[in-house]
């Protein structure tokens, strides 16, 4: 690697000096070489991108022998590097496998750096925890449970269901601000562990209505959406990433509050919109009149308030393999264990229409309970 010395400062090796004396004692830096990614020039075999720019650290030990160390860094990048957390989790499984592989270098310290420069080790620490207020009132899932059960939906139940959709138009009338985030948020809707790939891994093979070859083809279905989509990178928007009716909680005047936002709070809006609004289909399939008494009504009146409010027609253009991705969460018997083999069917079947359409229609969902 091609080595360049690092400017000199008042301190030349400011907090390096302080990170590498506070995990090794004894050790004295004297000098700090930033490493370029290859020193080949002008060859096709030349290396440009790596993940971060390290750099060496020589330091003088206690008994006067020499070490080198390289303290590595990490930046965004467009590789599944994005957000600040994708960066943790690099470093956090550099210290957890390093020392499993022979010959490899050893992990010396991991830490972060914090927000006035200084490094902060981690070294001691196990897992790590989030600490948050707490949202008073109730899930709205415990709101589309008693509509199941009495088969209506009251004047309140249809504020809520268009608060909701009020509440979408206006998350999504930002627009998402890192670039690349678009590809990354189809990405992960089909390859994640939490997305398409990794919720089919998490079905039984011998569940009821969804044998594994009847999966692998809705999988193959969403494979061919990520192409469909991945260059629409102008529908990149603030979202929730995760909005189902048990990470939605409103209190006694129908205040709005709000659990769990996931997967970079940013991609397309028709995951927020596919994520609650298919609950209405679900909470009716196990509760026959649920659909024609409650639930058909308030999945219309969300789909036209939202559309209607937000402009946004191309959400149904983009909508179908968002709607398999929580077609599949909500027919899995490992998210959802007491959900019927019918129902899980009706799911599914609901999911491979939408997928096999060029564009979703809302009126489709008349059919799961034809």
């Amino acid at each position: 690697m091609a080595t360049q010395p690092v400017l000199a400062e008042p301190d030349p090796f400011g907090s390096v000096r302080q990170l590498v004396e506070a995990v090794l004692p004894d050790a004295r830096v004297v000098e700090v070489t930033t490493m370029g990614p290859d020193s080949a020039t002008h060859d096709h075999t030349e290396k440009a991108a790596g993940y971060g720019v390290p750099r060496r650290i020589t330091v003088v030990r206690g008994d006067g022998a020499t070490q080198r160390l390289v303290l590595h860094t990490s930046t965004a990048d467009s590789f599944g590097h994005e957000r600040r957390s994708d960066r943790a989790a690099e470093m956090l499984l550099a210290f957890d496998t390093f020392g499993s592989i022979p010959a490899h270098v050893q992990i010396v310290d991991v830490g972060t750096l914090t927000h006035d420069q200084r490094f902060l080790s981690l070294i001691d620490a196990g897992e790590f925890y989030l600490l948050t207020t707490y949202a008073e009132g109730q899930v709205y899932a415990e709101d589309l449970r008693r509509i199941a059960a009495e088969r209506r939906a009251t004047s309140r139940d249809v504020e809520r269901c268009e608060a909701l959709a009020r509440y979408l138009v206006a998350l999504h009338a930002a627009p998402g601000a890192q670039p690349g985030s678009y590809r990354r948020a189809v990405r992960d809707l089909v390859g994640h562990g939490e997305g398409i790939f990794g919720i089919i891994d998490g079905y039984p093979d011998d569940a009821p209505g969804a044998p594994p070859e009847r999966l692998q083809a809705i999988e193959q279905r969403c494979v061919a959406w990520r192409w469909k989509l991945r260059g629409r990178d102008g529908r990149l928007a603030r979202t929730h990433g995760d909005f189902h009716p048990f990470n939605i909680v409103f209190d006694e005047q129908s205040k709005i509050s709000l659990l769990d936002t996931s997967r970079g709070s940013q991609g397309d809006p028709a995951d927020d919109v596919t994520c609650l609004a298919i609950n209405y289909v679900f909470f009716a399939l196990g509760a026959p009149g649920a659909w024609e008494g409650a639930f058909r009504a308030m999945w219309r009146r969300f789909w036209r308030t939202y559309l209607d409010g937000s402009g946004d027609a191309g959400v149904l253009d983009a909508a179908p393999p968002y709607l398999a991705w929580r077609a599949l969460v909500l027919a899995n018997p490992a998210w959802y264990p007491a959900v019927a083999p019918r129902a899980r069917d009706a799911l599914l079947a609901f999911a491979e229409r939408a997928l096999d359409a060029e564009r979703f229609d809302p009126d489709d969902a008349e059919r799961v309970f034809a």
